[in-house]
């Protein structure tokens, strides 16, 4: 996995993209975590990104890096039930404890993506696969 989060470190922001209805949505992103070796991605279980995966685990991510290679990462969304991977990625980001805590009620939904492909393409050449075979 540590090629997948190089990959997105180097590009900063990425998108995440769903399906409303027949509608499709993205949106940039930033929270991600890697966790005993796993990537989780971070939203928040009020929002509306939350629900559509809820209704559609069906998602994508896709980030492009300043040397214009583009990454792929498509898959289906599954959320952790262990309420302490959530509370390991807000100690490693500190800043969204100011949104995600008790007072405010709103809590901080860790997904993987699974039955993934990941592919690091270069904007006129052939893609690399970044998951482990």
């Amino acid at each position: 996995m540590s090629k997948v989060m190089d990959f997105l470190n180097e590009a900063g922001i990425f998108y995440l993209a769903t399906c409303d209805g027949d509608q499709p949505k993205a949106r940039p992103l930033g929270a991600k975590f890697e966790i005993d070796g796993k990537v989780y991605f971070a939203v928040g279980d009020f929002k509306n990104v939350y629900k559509q995966l809820q209704a559609n685990p069906k998602c994508e991510i896709v980030a492009c890096k300043p040397n214009a290679h583009w990454l792929r990462y498509t898959g289906k969304a599954v959320f952790a039930t262990d309420p302490k991977l959530s509370e390991m990625a807000l100690e490693q980001a500190p800043n969204l404890r100011k949104i995600y805590n008790e007072e405010t009620g709103y809590k901080l939904a860790l997904f993987t993506i699974e039955d993934a492909t990941c592919v690091d393409i270069a904007m006129m050449g052939e893609g690399e696969n970044l998951l482990d075979e």
